[in-house]
């Protein structure tokens, strides 16, 4: 992974650990990049890779409708 890459990542990961509460939260990659200065489709990759293999977070495509929706939640090992 290129420096680049992951600091991308490193940043949408921080962004979504803020969000994230105790309920699990529904994101568009349009509205992320709007605020992490990024393109929908830079968000779209590093989310991708978050859901194979984020430890910290659990990622994963929840629906499409005009544009992907992610589901977001903090992963909780029991």
């Amino acid at each position: 992974m290129s420096q680049a890459t992951a600091d991308k990542r490193r940043r949408v990961e921080r962004l979504l650990e803020q969000r994230v509460g105790d309920e699990p939260i529904y994101v568009k990659s349009k509205f992320l990049a709007a605020k992490l200065e990024l393109s929908p489709q830079e968000i779209g990759s590093v989310l991708g890779r978050l859901a194979d293999s984020s430890s910290r977070l659990t990622v994963e495509k929840w629906s499409y409708t005009n544009a992907t929706t992610w589901r977001v939640d903090t992963s909780r090992k029991e």
